[in-house]
């Protein structure tokens, strides 16, 4: 399958921060979960020894990881652009990556740094994440011509990098061809409109998780979101709700996206809104119009909830294309009037 010129090696190159994903599972019973101005917390003894039965690692997570295996098992020529340092987590995660088939010529290992370690507090089907973003050398490569790809999917990065950023943006006008997906991450919504406009306006697709957008524009009616977010001249927009679905909109329609209907339990959620955006994004790369392409993304998100991690349930193309074809009508996408 190939989507760019047959003297390039990318379809996609995904960008951001990746780390190995250390997951604790914490029993219910030890904790509490609160509801306090409208969020829920966490709640565990403080000085307590809480007992956990074992902890399962994933050697290459992260959201640009995670969106980088997903294209791959979706066919796609997949390609990872992030730092790592010279040390065993590091080593492991680019065999973990190249296994999977993700290109690794645009990975950089910078010393003295170390590779990021994530650690995921899992209670029952949802988790809190204790994150630390490693402070690198960041800057972005010179591409050669045939490492320039067709799409380049950015999402997050550490606190901070914003020259890093802002070289990519500077990459990108200079390369007008490459359309651009992007899921910004924590800090990234952190820094506020001011910072995220200029790429905002060069978005092909701009995925954001509904309460995200809503804190980030002050706006608490999703209508009201697409409409802004518009006019920051993302073309197509996709904001993704608890449920595994979404409302998405671009110049021409408006879309309700219901979850993909499943009567087993979630087991673990981390990564099903890295799956439902990435699964948008190569949907379009293959050349499908957006509507079919919002169509797969709440099966693979679905997938992943019933694994450990962001990456053991994502579905290769055969299996999502099982699902579509058994998909009942009332998780087809619709149209507002």
């Amino acid at each position: 399958m190939t989507f760019v010129t047959s003297a390039q090696r990318h379809d996609v190159v995904s960008v951001g921060d990746v780390a190995m994903d250390v997951f604790i599972p914490i029993p219910e019973a030890t904790t509490e979960v609160r509801i306090e101005e409208g969020r829920r917390r966490l709640v565990v003894p403080l000085g307590a020894k809480l007992p956990f039965d074992r902890n399962a690692s994933v050697t290459a997570g992260g959201d640009a990881a995670n969106a980088a295996v997903a294209f791959a098992r979706l066919g796609l020529r997949s390609a990872l652009a992030a730092f790592i340092a010279h040390d065993q987590y590091g080593r492991d995660l680019l065999v973990a990556l190249r296994g999977e088939g993700v290109h690794t010529n645009l990975v950089h290992v910078d010393d003295p740094a170390d590779t990021n370690r994530n650690f995921v507090l899992w209670s029952g089907p949802d988790r809190t994440i204790l994150v630390r973003h490693q402070r690198f050398n960041w800057h972005w490569p010179s591409l050669r011509p045939n490492e320039v790809p067709a799409w380049l999917y950015l999402t997050s990065v550490g606190a901070n990098d914003f020259k890093y950023e802002d070289e990519i943006a500077q990459w990108l006008g200079a390369n007008p061809a490459v359309r651009l997906a992007f899921r910004p991450g924590t800090h990234q919504l952190e820094a506020g409109m001011g910072r995220l406009a200029e790429l905002f306006g060069r978005c092909e697709v701009l995925v954001l998780s509904q309460d995200a957008a809503m804190d980030l524009l002050g706006i608490d009616d999703a209508d009201e979101v697409l409409a802004a977010l518009a006019r920051t001249g993302a073309r197509r927009l996709v904001l993704t709700d608890q449920d595994g679905g979404a409302r998405a909109a671009d110049a021409e329609h408006r879309y309700q996206v219901p979850p993909y209907l499943d009567t087993t339990p979630v087991y673990e959620r981390t990564g099903s809104d890295d799956a439902f955006a990435s699964t948008v994004v190569a949907g379009l790369i293959a050349g499908l119009s957006f509507r079919d392409a919002l169509q797969r993304a709440p099966v693979n998100a679905m997938s992943v909830k019933h694994e450990v991690g962001a990456q053991a349930g994502l579905l290769r193309q055969e299996d999502l294309v099982g699902y579509l074809a058994e998909m009942p009508e009332e998780c087809a996408v619709v149209i507002d009037p």
